[in-house]
C-alpha cells in the first residue's frame, strides 16, 4: 500500500510543479475535445498534433458536425497524420455517438470502449480526464513508466506483458484525482520518461525504480522482436492535362490509405498502358511518359517503392470528364479540392503543380 501511495503522490507532485497543463485538448476540456486527441496522439508526437486538431477544432467544433461530414472533408483534415483507419474511425464514431446516444458520449469504460476505433486505454481517458470517472489508462507513455519503475521483462506487446501492466495501473490509479494522474502519467512518459533520453537525475520516481537501478534504464520496455519488413513495389500514373489537373482515383475503404485519394496504380509499364486505356478511352499523351525520381514510403508492416510516372494528354478525354463517378475525380492543385489525400500523393502534386504547363 506504501509503494501505491507514494508512486501516485509522486506524480501527482510532479505534474502539479512541472507538467503541462496548456496544451489546445487541456483548454475547454470536453469528452469530444478528449476523444479526437487522444486518436490523434496515438502513436504520434504532440508537436505534430497540435496544429492538426486546432485546424480540427476549427472546422469541426463538436462531434455533430463531425458527423453530419463527409468522410473525404475529415480524410482532407487528417491528411499527413498517418494511419488513417483512425480518421476512418473517428468519422463512424461521432455519427455512432449521434446516432445512438443522442450526441452525448456515454459515461462508462464499457460502453465507450464499444464505439468504433476506441480501445479501453482511450475509453478509460476520456472518461477520467472529462468525466473525472476513476478508470487506468495505460497507452504507450504509461507503458514505458510502468515498465521501467518495475523493470517488467519482456514486449509489452505480448499478452503476459499486457495483462500485467494493466494490474499496475488498477493497483497505482488512486481513487481521487483521475483526471490530474491520468495527464500526469501521460506527460510523464512524453516529457520524463522518454524513450531514449530519459531525465532519470529530475525524476520524483527515480529513487524506487528498478529500471534506473539497473543501470540501464533504457532496455525498458523490451524492443519488439524484429522481423524484417517486405518490400513491395508500384507505379503511381500521375495522368496530368493540358490545364494542369491530375486524375485521381478513391482507394478502397479497407487496405493502405483507405477511402484516400491517390493517383492509379500499376505494377508495371505494360499493365500500365492497359489501365490508362480502361480509364480513359482513346485517350492521347504526348509521349510514353516520363519516369519521375523513385522512392520509398514506409507503413508499418512493410516498406513500398513507389516510382512516379508523368503521362501528360494532349486533351482531356471526354468518357471521364462526364462520367462524374465518385471513384474518380480530376484534382486540379491550384485550386484543390477537399479531399482526403494520400501522403505520397500530397506531396507528388505540391512538388509537380508548380511545373510549367506546356
Amino acid at each position: 500500500m506504501s509503494t501505491e501511495f507514494s508512486f501516485s503522490e509522486a506524480v501527482l507532485h510532479w505534474y502539479h510543479q512541472h507538467g503541462r497543463k496548456d496544451l489546445p485538448w487541456q483548454q475547454h476540456i470536453s469528452p469530444y475535445r478528449v476523444w479526437v486527441s487522444e486518436i490523434m496522439l496515438q502513436q504520434t508526437q504532440v508537436t505534430t498534433v497540435i496544429p492538426y486538431f486546432e485546424r480540427f477544432m476549427q472546422r469541426f467544433p463538436d462531434v455533430q458536425s463531425l458527423a453530419a461530414a463527409t468522410q473525404d472533408e475529415v480524410l482532407h483534415l487528417w491528411t499527413g497524420l498517418g494511419y488513417y483507419a483512425r480518421g476512418r474511425n473517428l468519422h463512424a464514431c461521432a455519427q455512432a455517438v449521434v446516432r445512438d446516444f443522442d450526441g452525448e458520449f456515454p459515461r462508462s469504460v464499457d460502453a465507450l470502449s464499444s464505439l468504433p476505433g476506441i480501445g479501453r486505454s482511450t475509453a478509460a481517458a476520456i472518461a477520467s480526464i472529462s468525466m473525472g470517472i476513476n478508470a487506468p489508462i495505460l497507452d504507450g507513455n504509461v507503458k514505458r513508466v510502468l515498465t521501467r519503475f518495475f523493470a517488467v521483462d519482456g514486449w509489452p506487446g505480448e499478452t503476459r506483458v499486457q495483462k500485467q501492466l494493466w494490474q499496475l495501473a488498477e493497483q497505482l490509479t488512486p481513487a481521487h484525482s483521475s483526471r490530474e494522474y491520468t495527464q500526469a502519467m501521460m506527460d510523464m512518459g512524453a516529457t520524463l520518461c522518454t524513450r531514449s533520453k530519459p531525465a532519470c537525475g529530475i525524476c520524483p520516481l527515480q529513487p524506487q525504480c528498478r529500471g534506473f537501478a539497473t543501470g540501464r534504464p533504457v532496455q525498458f520496455p523490451h524492443s519488439k522482436p524484429k522481423k524484417e519488413k517486405p518490400v513491395r513495389s508500384t507505379l503511381l500514373l500521375m495522368v496530368r492535362t493540358p490545364d494542369g489537373g491530375y486524375l485521381l482515383q478513391q482507394r478502397p475503404q479497407q487496405g493502405i490509405w483507405g477511402g484516400l485519394w491517390s493517383f492509379p496504380e500499376a505494377a508495371d509499364a505494360a499493365t500500365a498502358h492497359t489501365l490508362l486505356q480502361s480509364l480513359l478511352p482513346g485517350a492521347r499523351t504526348e509521349d510514353d511518359g516520363e519516369w519521375l525520381t523513385p522512392f520509398r514510403h514506409t507503413f508499418s508492416h512493410y516498406h513500398l517503392d513507389i516510382q512516379p510516372v508523368i503521362y501528360r494528354l494532349t486533351a482531356l478525354p471526354a468518357a471521364v470528364q462526364e462520367a462524374g463517378t465518385s471513384a474518380v475525380h480530376w484534382y486540379n492543385p491550384d485550386s484543390p479540392s477537399t479531399l482526403g489525400l494520400a501522403a505520397p500523393v500530397k506531396m507528388l502534386l505540391q512538388r509537380h503543380s508548380s511545373e510549367e504547363l506546356i
